[in-house]
């Protein structure tokens, strides 16, 4: 009996694994322990609030379950043509499920917003503070899939009190008026305890651990 069990067990786990197979495939961000913010130095772009996004693809056994939160505000700091430093802030409340109903409005939506997740009422915002930002050099091990990225970012993310430094490639376009920025990838929410879900043994309630994420970010040179 105990062997069946065994079996059964082995089976669900495959499946569940199995069953994320489909989720959206990023980048693998490296996270780290907070580092030094890079000190901003230059001429100051303001980002664009209307034309920037963030945007997240949570997913399980069988779901999986896109948003958008908008960005609050943010500045980039340029000398020359290289990126000294900067800062975002992220509106969590902001969050807007693209999936439509009731099920998602009035459970899933409240439920992500709860001290299971972002714990939006006690966390509001979340930032970003760039702390380094180097060219990125694709080679057969290492190969983004934002296509031609051309530089890796580092930065120290805040959720819920808890900040961690990431590192992601970025495809960036500068001009002396505009900075364009787009990424593409998967950080482990575990890191800023949201553990809910994530437990094999769920079955097909299990969340994974994995959340992709989507940037989309403008900016424009002060005047």
């Amino acid at each position: 009996m105990k062997t069946l069990k065994v079996i059964f067990y082995s089976l669900a786990v495959c499946a569940t694994v199995s069953a994320c197979d489909n989720a959206p495939k990023g980048d693998n961000a490296t996270i780290t322990e907070e580092q030094k913010a890079a000190e901003k130095t230059g001429q100051s772009f303001t980002v664009d609030t209307g034309k920037s996004t963030i945007r997240f693809i949570g997913y399980g056994v069988g779901k999986k379950h896109p948003g958008k939160f908008k960005v609050s505000s943010g500045t980039v700091a340029v000398s020359g043509d290289q990126i000294t430093g900067g800062n975002f802030v992220i509106n969590i409340k902001s969050m807007d499920l693209e999936e439509e109903g009731e099920m998602f409005e009035k459970k899933l939506h409240p439920h992500l917003l709860s001290g299971d997740f972002f714990d939006a009422d006690k966390f509001a915002t979340s930032t970003f503070e760039i702390t380094a930002i180097e060219p990125y050099k694709p080679s057969d091990k290492d190969t983004s899939i934002v296509e031609g990225a051309n530089f890796n970012v580092s930065g120290n993310l805040t959720i819920k009190g808890e900040t961690k430094n990431i590192t992601f490639p970025a495809h960036i376009e500068l001009d002396n008026k505009t900075l364009k920025a787009k990424a593409d990838f998967e950080i482990d929410r575990t890191q800023w305890k949201m553990n809910y879900g994530n437990d094999k043994t769920l079955g097909d309630k299990f969340i994974s651990e994995k959340v992709n994420v989507e940037l989309d970010l403008k900016a424009e040179a002060a005047m």
